[in-house]
């Protein structure tokens, strides 16, 4: 048997964790731990990214929650490290050649194989020809003595062994044990698996797959490391619902080659036809399985969070989307049995209206629907209708289409009519989540005397007021911008996805004294708890007048505040800095700055502007900042705030096309260029709503290199292919 080179490895400092993370992002150790020290004293990710640059040479929180996570991988690794040495330790097997190698291990894969020899397992086959005192004989094997193995095995028979062959049969079995529980085995038939094995699914014979979802994959086989990670998703989903057989198949070459550097065969000694015959068990009924085991989990985690990234990609798109400001909105929850259900809310998200409207089948009250929605519009001034994309969406469409002809028509009728500035249009917003919104316990708190069903109308209509607000009341994985969410690893997925709402919602700030519990929630510091707390002492005591009023709220420490405070606005307060994103703790920077440039926190903006910009150029940024004793990029950002105060992020992205007249499937015609909305984007392209019932499909081969699109992104495509009976849209990018 050959020297475990693990076992001789050079004795080296193993890297901190600072190093090894700063390794993985390509930035410098010292940056790396101060991130870990702020977060160890309870600092957020948002607050860190934000307000202590100074400190992490300005990384962004993307890249403080990656050394977050892997903080959190890294100490866990450490805590099963030192499980492990323990445990081998109490077995009194550890030797200091042993300890090295464990303490060198940087993957918990790596650990479980040097551990796997030790780990207690169910009781073996190999345990049991080792009670039966075999391993001395499987030691023979081993070594490839010399000696007839037959002889040598008659003195290994007593009342449990009966006989040569089951002598022989036990040592066969501690030798494949012994042979599948190599630390060098495992991770070198692992590394040639991970690249050459190849995965093969088959349709199961009598499996019934109805819509025929799995047929790619009926008679399916390719090099593991070719699949794309939609593919392994697929496969898995097909073999977990019944429909496909998976297996995995590695050569036989990269298998016996990694045993045979560990285990040659001496063909001069009469065991090398035992240890062959070990070799062979230990391969088919150990080691294999363990590797399919270990490929598919690897490749599934690989997929897990490829499809997790796309999802979080799409979701912080959506949460970014620029709110519709100023805008009397009616939404309409599309339906055919039950109605349409509507609600009606004002510019700042207040309920005004409700009702019930039945204009589809059975009932097909047309005209009755056209005039309860008109007389709703000219009553409360309406300018937007908000249509769920689900079902009866476009059938509603039409009817929205209908109404908004009649009402331009109408303008020069007697009855009391919409200011002519106030055109009425229509927008299909995703609807995804409004159900499970309507059921919660947050939507009964918010309306506890409206029915379910106007609720998630309710949520339509505000959806194109502020996307934000509204979407974050909702478990993100309902929303339905990804791909197989419901098949990743849900752990990972929730912690994710929470973390791109915090950070949407902390980029963007609060308006304190408008913000619901769900929104201020996700803000730096605060939680569930002081967001109820936060909005009891605004009902009790009225509107907030300044920042620092937020500290008599009930549970609102000095840390929290800390952390919170300049996420949330107080807008039109007693400090106009309160309405930014400086910090108070930076308060007397930014008055120094106003000071010297001979203007005050109250200075209209037209003075502010010109200004500041003499003081700049007059005064070096970086002299500034020494004087003013504080770091270049905290002066930045207060010089961005006092020029563009409270500003809106979500302002920069493009805003939803908004329609006035319906356009009809058969309307669309191959060549036909029309701008669309992106609302989804997955690996094999995007899916493109161009205003008819189906959304069209942008392949990833027509879209333009280096070109990244983002949900809510508004394109110009080219009708290339309608193929109306599988209700599928082909696109093409126009340039």
């Amino acid at each position: 048997m050959k020297r475990d080179p693990f076992f001789t490895m050079i004795k080296s400092s193993p890297m901190t964790h600072a190093e090894q993370i700063a390794s993985q992002l390509n930035v410098k150790p010292s940056q790396v731990t101060a991130v870990i020290n702020l977060l160890d004293e309870g600092n957020t990710v948002p607050f860190i990214a934000r307000y202590r640059k100074e400190m992490t040479g300005s990384l962004d929180d993307e890249q403080i929650r990656i050394i977050a996570d892997e903080l959190v991988r890294l100490r866990a690794l450490d805590e099963r490290r030192a499980s492990i040495l323990a445990s081998i330790e109490e077995q009194g097997k550890l030797t200091d050649e042993l300890r090295d190698s464990i303490t060198a291990a940087a993957t918990m894969t790596a650990l479980e194989d040097l551990y796997a020899p030790y780990k207690k397992k169910r009781r073996t086959r190999a345990m049991i020809a080792r009670e039966r005192g075999l391993e001395p004989l499987a030691e023979l094997i081993l070594k490839q003595a010399s000696g007839s193995p037959e002889e040598l095995a008659k003195q290994f028979i007593n009342e449990q062994v009966p006989n040569i062959e089951e002598a022989l049969q036990g040592a066969r079995d501690i030798v494949a044990e012994t042979i599948s529980d190599n630390a060098n085995v495992r991770a070198a038939t692992r590394e040639k698996a991970l690249k050459f094995s190849t995965i093969r699914a088959e349709k199961i014979e009598g499996a019934v797959d109805e819509k025929r979802v799995y047929e790619s994959y009926y008679d399916f086989s390719a090099r593991v490391d070719r699949l794309m990670p939609h593919q392994i998703l697929a496969i898995t989903r097909g073999e977990k619902e019944g429909v496909l057989r998976v297996h995995v198949n590695v050569p036989e070459r990269d298998w016996l080659d990694a045993i045979q550097a560990e285990f040659e065969e001496d063909i001069i000694s009469p065991f090398a036809e035992q240890l062959e015959l070990a070799i062979q068990d230990s391969a088919s009924r150990l080691l294999l399985p363990a590797i399919e085991r270990d490929v598919r989990r690897e490749k599934g985690e690989v997929a897990d969070n490829h499809a997790i990234q796309v999802f979080a990609t799409n979701l912080r798109a959506l949460l970014s989307q620029a709110p519709l400001a100023n805008h009397v909105v009616l939404g309409l929850d599309p339906g055919f049995r039950t109605g349409c259900k509507v609600a009606v809310v004002d510019a700042t998200g207040k309920l005004l209206d409700t009702g019930t409207i039945y204009p589809h089948e059975p009932k097909n009250d047309w005209k009755g629907a056209i005039n309860t929605l008109q007389d709703m519009i000219n009553r409360h001034h309406i300018t937007l209708i908000t249509i769920g994309n689900g079902t009866a969406s476009r059938e509603t469409e039409k009817l929205a289409a209908e109404l908004i002809r009649g009402l331009d028509t109408s303008e020069k009728s007697t009855r009391p009519t919409r200011p002519p500035t106030q055109q009425t249009k229509y927008l299909i917003v995703n609807e995804a989540g409004a159900s499970v919104y309507s059921a919660s316990a947050l939507a009964r708190a918010e309306f506890p005397d409206l029915d379910v069903s106007i609720r998630g109308a309710v949520s339509i209509a505000r959806r194109a007021q502020d996307p934000l607000a509204e979407l974050v009341k909702i478990d993100p994985k309902s929303i339905g911008v990804g791909m197989y969410q419901h098949d990743v690893d849900q752990t990972a997925l929730t912690h994710t996805l929470d973390g791109v709402v915090e950070s949407v919602v902390n980029r963007v700030g609060v308006d304190v004294n408008t913000a619901s519990p769900a929104l201020l929630t996700h803000v730096a510091g605060i939680g569930p708890k002081l967001a109820t707390n936060i909005v009891a002492h605004r009902d009790t005591n009225g509107p907030f007048k300044s920042r620092a009023a937020l500290r008599k709220v009930a549970g609102l420490g000095p840390k929290a505040f800390e952390q919170s405070a300049g996420f949330m606005r107080i807008r039109d307060g007693a400090n106009p800095l309160d309405a930014s994103a400086i910090h108070p703790e930076s308060y007397e920077i930014a008055e120094s700055i106003l000071a010297r440039a001979g203007l005050s926190a109250g200075s209209p903006l037209n003075e502010r502007i010109p200004a500041l910009e003499a003081l700049t150029a007059k005064t070096p940024l970086e002299t500034l900042a020494a004087e003013l004793n504080c770091g270049l990029p905290t002066l930045k950002d207060i010089l961005e705030q006092l020029v563009r105060p409270g500003r809106d992020p979500r302002s920069d992205t493009p805003a939803p096309i908004l329609r006035s007249d319906v356009l009809k499937a058969e309307d669309l015609l191959t060549g036909m260029q029309l701008k669309g909305t992106v609302r989804n984007v997955v690996d094999f392209g995007a899916f493109v709503d161009i205003g008819v019932k189906q959304d069209g499909l942008l392949h990833r081969t027509q879209i333009p290199h280096g070109t990244v699109l983002k949900v809510g992104d508004i394109i110009d495509v080219e009708i290339q292919k309608i193929e109306a009976e599988r209700g599928r849209i082909s696109l093409g990018w126009v340039k």
